[in-house]
């Protein structure tokens, strides 16, 4: 995709929703990054589910050491891998008062090293508690990059890199959560909805998708 092409296919996005924001539920910093921890391989409607009830009690990391692991389980227990998350949510919380406070770092490095934190959800946490210009590579943000050809990679990692490379300016800081809302939305995995795609003619996507009313006059 050609830089011209790239600036316009974000200006449509941003026009389209001009504030984007993360759809997981949360309070402050520690809340998000316990959300963005538990939503590996889960939906963020599922993720807020089971935190409706846990975030009103739990705002801080030592009071998530208050409540326990197995008190932890009891409220995330229909998330998927809700055993292995647990355990990482307590560990990374005594890491932070041990080592921060009980203050969710700004540091993407430091982050990473947080049991169950990746680069993914770090890169989540630092863009949307702190503003940073981070592009956080889901499977939808991968699967959008590819397919459009805006950030094309082998792995999310080199998907990453070109979207931090080919993103101009104006657009760094929501623009993850203008791809992920679109891929998750509109440029979905098995049937994109390119009939109601606003970027449809910038997207070197080649099968484009007609919309459901096209597809029954054709059999009609």
């Amino acid at each position: 995709m050609k830089n011209a092409d790239i600036f316009e296919f974000y200006r449509r996005l941003a026009e389209a929703n001009p504030d984007p924001q993360t759809e997981l539920a949360y309070g402050n910093d520690y809340q998000l990054l316990v959300a963005v921890t538990l939503s590996a391989q889960s939906t963020d409607v599922g993720v807020n589910k089971a935190t409706r009830k846990l975030f009103e009690f739990v705002k801080t990391p030592a009071q998530m050491l208050e409540l326990g692991e197995d008190g932890l389980k009891q409220h995330i227990k229909t998330i998927g891998l809700f055993n292995s998350k647990a355990k990482n949510v307590i560990a990374l919380s005594e890491i932070l008062v041990r080592d921060h406070g009980g203050e969710v770092p700004a540091n993407r490095d430091i982050l990473e090293t947080l049991p169950g934190v990746g680069r993914k959800t770090a890169n989540v946490v630092m863009n949307t508690a702190f503003g940073a210009e981070t592009f956080a590579v889901d499977t939808h943000i991968f699967r959008l990059g590819n397919r459009t050809g805006l950030a094309k990679g082998k792995t999310p990692l080199a998907v990453e890199k070109q979207l931090d490379k080919k993103t101009p300016a104006p657009f760094r800081r929501g623009a993850h959560h203008w791809l992920i809302l679109h891929g998750r939305y509109i440029c979905k995995a098995r049937t994109p909805e390119c009939w109601r795609c606003p970027v449809i003619d910038l997207c070197a996507y080649k099968s484009k998708t007609p919309s459901p009313k096209a597809k029954s006059v054709s059999k009609g």
